[in-house]
């Protein structure tokens, strides 16, 4: 579990073919990991394989690099990186799962005061649960729906911190980002179906 907190963004500086899927290597500011951590990478919750000081290793299966941009990471790629919540950590942000549920793509990018507006096209499927003013995270960071334009699209507004501190700042038209929608709206969706299917309507 995590928050949407990005705590750190790394660098992916080597990337190979393996038993255990495809492996990256990433330079990052940590220093005390642990066998089997889970971390956040651009908020795909993958598990740490190797690590030192500065560094650590993750792989990619290929279920989780048809359903992520993770396929398209080269050496040089900037990620957002958070690791697990622990009990009794603050929860600044909002519940997330580390699951990508859909991957989106920059439609526009533009300037209005002191933030920067970002419309997404979402995938089918995603839009029905996004809420205006309601949470999602996109590339691993926690942020507030800021608008809902259009059918199958969505609206950020990024603030000049998120900007300054995660890889946000660089997005571009026509670029891809993992989306993962707020867990609550989830599971009420799965309960109203439900509900649906076992009245036979």
């Amino acid at each position: 579990m995590f928050t949407g907190l990005v705590d750190d963004v790394g660098t992916v500086v080597g990337v190979a073919d393996g038993d255990a899927g495809r492996e990256f290597r990433i330079e990052c500011r940590y220093d005390d990991l642990e066998d089997g951590e889970s971390i956040a990478v651009n908020g795909a919750c993958l598990t740490v394989r190797e690590y030192g000081a500065g560094w650590f290793t993750v792989a990619a299966v290929v279920t989780t690099l048809g359903r992520t941009t993770i396929a398209d990471w080269r050496d040089g790629w900037r990620v957002n990186l958070e690791r697990a919540l622990r009990v009794g950590d603050r929860l600044g942000g909002h519940f997330v799962q580390g699951h990508v549920d859909g991957v989106a793509t920059v439609d526009e990018v533009r300037r209005r005061d002191d933030a920067v507006l970002v419309d997404l096209a979402l995938p089918p499927g995603l839009a029905e649960l996004m809420v205006q003013h309601g949470s999602v995270t996109v590339d691993g960071v926690s942020l507030t729906v800021n608008d809902l334009p259009a059918p199958g699209a969505l609206q950020l507004s990024l603030i000049e911190y998120t900007l300054r501190h995660t890889t946000l700042g660089r997005l571009a038209v026509g670029d891809r980002v993992h989306v993962e929608a707020d867990m609550l709206g989830k599971y009420v969706q799965r309960l109203l179906k439900e509900s649906v299917w076992s009245s036979g309507r």
